[in-house]
C-alpha cells in the first residue's frame, strides 16, 4: 500500500480556512469596510473636505481619494487594533482551548506551527487593506465624480498608472504591520490567555505611535516600527519617492527577525505536552 504524500500547505491551508471562517474575523473586516463607507457619505452630505486627512480635500473632487483617506484614518488605530487581535491569538489561543498540544502531536513542528501562524495573521493584515482599499474605491465611484487623479505633486496621472500606484500603495500599507503582527506572536507564545495577548500587542502600537509624536524622543523615531505606517504619501507624487518604503520595509525585517527569534526561543522552550 502506498503511503499518502505529504502535503506541506495542509497546515497552512488549515490555518487560513479556521481563521476566515471565523465570524470574529468578518466582523472585524466590516468595521473596517465602514471605515471609508462613513467618510464618503460625510462628505457626500456636508459637501465639504476641509479639515482632516491631506487626502480629504481631494474627495469631491474625485472619489478614488476615498481609499486614501480611509486608510490614513485606519492605519493609526482601527488597522493595529485588528491586526493586534488576529496576532495576539495566534499561539495564545490554541493555548486556551487546549488544542495547541493535540497540534504539535500531529506533528506540525514548533517552527513549522509558528511559520504558519504568522502567515495567517499577515493574510490577516493583507485581507484588511485590501477591504479599505477595494470598498473605499467602490464607495467613492458611486458618490463621487471619477476621472484623472491629482497627485500630491500637482501632476496629474490616468486610470493605468492609478492602478499600478494602487498596487504599490496596497503592498506598502500591507507591509507595514508585519512588525506588529511579529510582536504579537510573541506576546502570544508568553500567555494562554489570548485577550492579554490581545491587549498588550494593541498597547505596544499605541504606544509606538505616542513615542514616535514626541519629539524628545527623535532619537528613537526611526526604531520604532509604526515610524514608516504613513509614508505611503510618496507614491502618490511624481516622480515617486521610495525612501520611506525601503526604510519601511527594512525596519519591519528587522522586527520580524528579531521577535519571531524571540517567539522561537520561547515557544521551543515552553513545556506544552506534559
Amino acid at each position: 500500500m502506498s503511503q499518502a504524500r505529504p502535503r506541506p500547505f495542509a497546515l497552512l491551508g488549515s490555518e487560513l480556512a479556521t481563521l476566515f471562517r471565523r465570524r470574529r474575523t468578518w466582523a472585524m473586516l466590516g468595521a473596517l469596510a465602514l471605515v471609508p463607507i462613513l467618510i464618503a457619505v460625510a462628505v457626500r452630505v456636508t459637501s465639504s473636505g476641509s479639515g482632516g486627512p491631506a487626502f480629504l480635500g481631494q474627495i469631491t473632487h474625485n472619489g478614488l481619494f476615498v481609499a486614501f483617506t480611509a486608510l490614513t484614518v485606519s492605519i493609526p488605530l482601527f488597522l493595529p487594533l485588528t491586526i493586534g487581535v488576529v496576532a495576539g491569538d495566534t499561539i495564545a489561543g490554541e493555548a486556551s482551548l487546549g488544542t495547541l498540544r493535540y497540534l504539535l502531536i500531529a506533528p506540525a513542528g514548533r517552527i513549522r506551527l509558528l511559520l504558519v501562524k504568522y502567515a495567517g495573521a499577515a493574510a490577516f493584515a493583507i485581507a484588511a487593506v485590501l477591504v479599505v482599499v477595494l470598498v473605499g474605491v467602490g464607495i467613492g465611484a458611486l458618490l463621487f465624480p471619477i476621472g484623472p487623479v491629482t497627485l500630491l505633486s500637482g501632476d496629474s496621472i490616468g486610470g493605468g498608472e492609478f492602478a499600478v500606484r494602487a498596487i504599490l500603495l496596497v503592498g506598502y500599507v500591507a507591509l507595514s504591520p508585519l512588525g506588529l503582527s511579529a510582536i504579537g506572536l510573541f506576546i502570544s507564545t508568553m500567555t494562554t490567555v489570548p485577550v492579554g495577548a490581545m491587549a498588550a500587542t494593541a498597547v505596544l502600537a499605541a504606544a509606538s505611535q505616542i513615542a514616535d509624536s514626541l519629539p524628545q524622543l527623535d532619537w528613537l523615531h526611526p526604531w520604532l516600527f509604526s515610524h514608516y505606517w504613513l509614508g505611503f504619501g510618496d507614491l502618490l507624487r511624481n516622480p515617486i519617492v521610495w525612501d520611506a518604503y525601503g526604510q519601511n520595509a527594512l525596519l519591519q525585517l528587522g522586527y520580524v527577525v528579531v521577535f519571531g527569534a524571540l517567539a522561537y526561543g520561547r515557544f521551543a522552550t515552553k513545556d506544552i505536552l506534559s
